[in-house]
């Protein structure tokens, strides 16, 4: 390319020398051929240039191509050395197959050959079963010919006889034994229907019991409970929260068996603030609430008028969780104040300790907190007071300091106020006239 180049530019210039320059003297000759030698010289040079970047260009080019080719090289290389790595697990993978394809080969001989031996043997007693039936139809001939021969017609007519009486008493006895288990299956049912009878008149009687429970409105300890069947029921509402879910809207007397507990009567109200179980009522001193500790835990009063449902059923209910402790009292001037507490009350075994911890009220008398404080009555002191606060105070109660908080004591107006319900959470004392403590059911838990 470089020789063809300078060929082109030596016949242009002389070429062109050739035809467009006129004759000269000989010495401007001379100094004209220098000029246009140094012009073919630049032109020259610039080729050449040109000529070096265009191969400065191809030789970069050649390179990238020659790394790309290295690289699609080591590629080709890597992968080649997989398949060679591929192919070696193949062929390890098949020789492994090809001794067990032997093996499974010479299975399947020893297979065929045991079933041939089978089928064989299958045949074989096949054979023999046929022989042995020959064999006993030809026996059962000969002794009929036998028996034909021995035995004479009487004999024959005797026996027959005997084998038709025989059939007859196998029927009746068979008809006796069908009959003796029709009069079993029967006594079953008299059995079934008399228990069902006494199941019902047990249920009659419960729900005398229940309906005289009703009528009179007297506080019962636990009660029975039976469903349909004369068995004991394990579906009851746990409480009053329950019993508003499984369709009741009326405040009245219901039975519920909390989780662990046996079954009794509470008093469960609806109103448009929530649904309540009621523990306590005091409102006209009908009542005495000066009672033993076991009172106290068991409950006593009227749930018509006066009444405290007791401490085992209280405990029971409160265990459960989601509820709240509501206290409504009112004063002798007929002005009433209501507080809700979140509270946690413990097991027999720490004398009923009760938490409070305010959760909002309606007076400014409320009690913010209450915590840990035992409950008490004239002959069951819980050994943190002395003397006794139940004594001078009368009634049961979570006593703290004597003389604060008892909505337990006697209705009175006059003194000594001490001996009636009272409430002293702050500055001075307040007799009260009436009092409801109740435990009202939520949808979430409430931690003091």
């Amino acid at each position: 390319m470089l020789l063809l180049l300078l060929s082109f530019l030596l016949v242009s210039s002389q070429s062109h020398s050739f035809l467009t320059e006129p004759t000269l003297p000989e010495h401007q000759t001379e100094t004209r051929l220098n000029f246009a030698a140094l012009d073919e010289v630049r032109l020259l040079a610039n080729g050449l240039l040109q000529l070096g970047h265009n191969l400065r260009d191809f030789v970069q080019n050649t390179k990238n191509q020659i790394n790309n080719i290295f690289q699609k090289l080591n590629i080709f290389d890597k992968s080649f050395y997989q398949l060679s790595v591929l192919t070696s697990e193949i062929k390890e993978e098949e020789e492994e197959l090809k001794k067990t394809t032997v093996i499974l080969k010479a299975n399947n001989e020893e297979i065929k050959g045991l079933s041939l031996e089978i089928n064989s043997k299958v045949e074989d007693i096949i054979k023999e079963r046929n022989h042995l039936r020959r064999q006993v139809g030809g026996l059962e001939e000969k002794l009929s010919g036998l028996s034909q021969s021995l035995l004479s017609a009487e004999q024959v007519t005797e026996i027959s006889t005997f084998k038709e009486i025989i059939q007859t008493q196998e029927k009746s006895i068979t008809d006796l034994l069908k009959a003796v288990n029709e009069q079993s299956e029967q006594l079953n049912n008299q059995r079934t229907k008399i228990k069902g009878l006494e199941n019902k008149l047990s249920i009659q009687e419960t729900a005398q019991n229940l309906q005289k429970n009703r009528q009179t409105n007297s506080l019962s300890g636990y009660l029975p409970y039976f469903t349909s069947d004369g068995s004991f029921s394990s579906n009851l509402p746990k409480d009053c929260g329950e019993v508003f879910s499984r369709g009741q809207k009326f405040s009245s007397l219901y039975a519920i068996k909390p989780y662990e507990s046996e079954t009794f009567l509470v008093n469960c109200e609806f109103t448009e603030e929530g649904v309540f179980t009621v523990i306590q009522r005091r409102h006209d001193g009908s009542v005495d609430f000066d009672q033993s500790w076991e009172k106290y835990e068991e409950g006593f009063g009227d749930f018509s008028s006066e009444f405290w449902l007791g401490l085992k059923k209280i405990y029971a209910i409160a265990r459960q969780g989601h509820s709240l402790l509501h206290i409504q009292i009112e004063d002798w001037r007929k002005e009433k104040h209501f507080m809700a507490y979140q509270y946690i009350l413990e097991d027999a075994a720490s004398n009923y300790t009760i938490h409070l911890k305010l959760h909002s009220a309606e007076s400014s008398s409320a009690l913010d907190e209450h915590t840990g404080f035992r409950f008490s009555t004239k002959d069951h002191n819980d050994g943190n007071h002395e003397p006794n606060c139940a004594q001078d105070y009368t009634g049961g109660w979570w006593f703290s300091i004597c003389g604060d908080i008892n909505l337990n004591g006697k209705c009175i107006q006059s003194r000594p106020r001490k001996k009636g319900t009272h409430w002293k959470p702050g500055r001075g004392t307040t007799s009260f006239k009436a009092s409801k403590i109740s435990i009202s059911h939520l949808t979430k838990p409430q931690t003091p």
